[in-house]
């Protein structure tokens, strides 16, 4: 993280603050001196990538709620707008985010949520964030305000650039607005744990997936597997009775959703190990699992040498989520990284925003 002083912007004037001019002025100075930027938001998840060696650029201060039709089920909010407001708003509609991001910490905000693209227990049973990203506006390496996308679900302009902002880590552009899709809270929750080991509960949730239930969380703590279950109360009740197992308390998902689960938490590294939900694990078999099973979690100060390798050849990869040992993101192919190398320099030819965040040549 850069120590350089960040660039001066207008004091925030609370809930509902526009700093897009102040913001693209700074990114114009930045870009007349070649100079790099930290796109700063609360930090939550500054364990996910790499240093920055550039002048911070404060997202805080660009906050509020620009539009929200509970109706239409679509919410637009600027980058800097804390995620507990914005789920605070939802509930009071009887709404919510269904990719569920992880909360890391507290202070988190919607830009630094789609900008790291990470979805919660959720995702393979309602989508991932990127998803339910119906547009956004962002700055690019000229300082101007560019839109993509729009507030409709049907809308597919600027359809790649938009959802490429989801888990960039602010490498391609400022984040100004997000419009996001929203859904209906589930009227019912519950929650049950069975005492299964990894590999029959893999097997368990994979047949209770290709059945019509309410399920909504799958994650195994390396000796129970806890699910929960999201709908009408009928629906839920059914689905109480068909899995048996011991009643949980739903809120305990919180923790599981923002990576406090005593077997994910503490002092050491966290590593996101995604794999195909149904493929081999190998080496990586016994570890605590979400997801049903696409997201194994990795406690430790960094991967084993050939973890990299493996998981490449098991057709997923490795991230950091918590810790400083790097690499944090696998190792691109030649032809992969040459692609995400185009798409930086089409939006940021400088490479002005966040050098060296996700890998060293973007």
């Amino acid at each position: 993280m850069s120590t350089k002083e960040p660039f001066p912007l207008p004091t925030s004037n609370g809930s509902d603050t526009d700093l897009t001019a102040a913001l693209a002025e700074a990114v114009r100075a930045a870009a007349s001196e070649r100079t790099p930027l930290e796109i700063r938001g609360a930090g939550t998840h500054a364990g996910m990538g790499g240093p920055v060696a550039g002048i911070p650029l404060a997202m805080t201060g660009h906050r509020g709620v620009v539009d929200y039709d509970p109706a239409e089920l679509v919410l637009t909010a600027r980058a800097g707008t804390p995620l507990s407001e914005v789920e605070a708003l939802l509930a009071e509609n009887g709404q919510m985010l269904a990719f569920e991001p992880p909360r890391l910490g507290s202070g988190g905000t919607l830009g630094g949520a789609v900008a790291t693209g990470l979805s919660g227990p959720r995702r393979p049973f309602t989508g991932a964030l990127r998803d339910y990203v119906l547009g956004a506006r962002i700055l690019d390496g000229r300082g101007q305000a560019l839109r993509f996308g729009g507030t409709v679900f049907k809308n597919v302009a600027g359809f790649d650039a938009f959802r490429l902002m989801a888990g960039a880590h602010g490498t391609l552009g400022v984040l100004l607005d997000i419009s996001l899709r929203v859904v209906p809270r589930p009227a019912v929750e519950a929650a049950r744990v069975l005492d299964l080991p990894s590999g029959e509960a893999l097997r368990k949730v994979a047949d209770l997936m290709r059945r019509p239930l309410p399920l909504s969380g799958a994650f195994h703590d390396g000796r129970r597997l806890h699910l929960r279950l999201s709908g009408g109360p009928a629906g839920v009740e059914a689905a109480v009775a068909r899995i048996g197992g011991e009643a949980a308390d739903p809120w305990g998902w919180d923790a599981i959703r923002d990576l406090a689960h005593p077997v994910l938490a503490g002092g050491q590294g966290l590593w996101r190990i995604s794999l195909p939900r149904t493929g081999p694990a190998g080496d990586f078999a016994d570890l605590p699992w979400d997801q049903g099973g696409g997201v194994r979690w990795l406690a430790a100060e960094t991967p084993s040498p050939g973890a990299w390798d493996q998981a490449a050849a098991l057709g997923g990869h490795i991230e950091r989520i918590r810790g400083t040992a790097g690499p944090a993101f696998q190792p691109l192919p030649p032809a992969l990284l040459a692609l995400h190398r185009r798409v930086k320099t089409a939006l940021d030819p400088d490479g002005l925003f966040n050098p060296g965040r996700m890998y060293a040549e973007v």
